[in-house]
């Protein structure tokens, strides 16, 4: 799919995207240093052996009585409110778990049900902000619109774990209709659709969309195929100055549909450059804004754990155990 380049061989050698020795550990440092209780617990269950109990039990401090979770758990988004937003970050966690199915699931569902638009879509914010701080690159509505970045992420994970509730039916056709007609895309929202295609479950036609997207994530140069060259590239629209998305944003797993999307030496030139982000203290980097301390210390371990769970993905973590064998999706019901 990447133009007509040849691909470079995948060769798993320092030089393809692998960190460097030691990186692990640093890592882990960074984690019991900086971390909130909810990701230094996923640190240990992803990379330490640990248990899935402690990170269920940390993640459920975010949960709010209405279903929905919130007290910034996507730190861009601050105070106690359930936003959408923080119920994408919750279910990857969850995902991560696999944990996805239960009354829990239900229970969520039911708070989506509530709080989406009138088009059966999420908005990335709840209409009412009660005064609550939130990052400027996420305004807030009095009427909120549906949005790709906060309903393609549920709606894949959901799918994926074959969840069935009445609510996924219009969110469903929502996410088709964006990922298959919109032609001008914000960088996010393709991370949004890929979220979504890399769970649903018609695979065909997920395959020819990711297929048609791809193409257009390329003429519309929304990724950045060389690190050396990154000033080239437009930044994302609202954003930092210096933020960028790379071939890693989108293909977060070899499976991914988005993998296709790169060369090999694309691919794997972007985990080199992600692998080279490790910072002296341990964690990655935060290239968003910096608007709020808060928002800032409790970003960078997010950041370092996605990092190490995507160079693990492609074995370019020295030292780390494989992924957690974790238990199938539950049945359809």
């Amino acid at each position: 799919m990447p133009g007509d380049e040849a691909p470079a061989p995948a060769a798993a050698t320092a030089t393809s995207g692998t960190a460097a020795p030691g990186a692990l550990a640093r890592a882990e440092q960074f984690i019991w240093l900086t971390a909130r209780v909810l990701e230094q617990r996923r640190f240990a269950f992803h990379f330490l052996g640990g248990e899935a109990d402690p990170v269920d039990t940390a993640l459920g401090a975010y949960l709010g009585g209405d279903g929905g979770y919130g007290h910034a758990l996507d730190p861009d988004l601050r105070g106690p409110l359930s936003h959408p937003l923080h119920t994408a970050h919750a279910l990857r966690v969850l995902d991560g778990l696999g944990r996805c199915a239960g009354q829990r699931i239900e229970r969520l569902c039911a708070h989506l049900t509530r709080v989406s638009t009138a088009d059966g879509a999420l908005p990335a914010t709840a209409p009412a902000s009660g005064g609550y701080p939130a990052a400027p690159y996420h305004p807030l509505h009095d009427d909120p619109p549906g949005d790709l970045l906060a309903t393609g992420p549920v709606v894949g994970i959901l799918h994926r774990n074959r969840v069935w509730h009445a609510w996924l039916f219009r969110a469903t056709d929502f996410c088709w209709d964006r990922v298959e007609n919109l032609r001008h895309w914000h960088p996010y929202e393709v991370r949004g659709a890929v979220a979504f295609l890399d769970g649903v479950p018609d695979r065909a036609r997920a395959a020819a969309a990711a297929d048609r997207l791809g193409r257009l994530v390329r003429d519309q140069r929304l990724v950045v195929l060389d690190p050396a060259r990154q000033d080239a590239y437009p930044r994302v629209p609202g954003h930092a100055p210096d933020e960028h998305l790379y071939p890693y944003d989108f293909a977060h797993r070899p499976e991914s549909l988005a993998r296709g999307w790169f060369t090999d030496a694309e691919l794997y030139g972007s985990l080199r450059f992600l692998a080279g982000l490790q910072q002296p203290d341990g964690g990655w980097p935060v290239h968003r804004g910096a608007w709020a301390p808060g928002n800032s210390l409790e970003r960078r371990p997010i950041a370092t754990l996605e990092a190490l769970l995507t160079l693990r993905a492609y074995g370019r973590l020295p030292g780390a155990p494989g992924p957690v064998s974790l238990p199938g999706p539950a049945a359809p019901r």
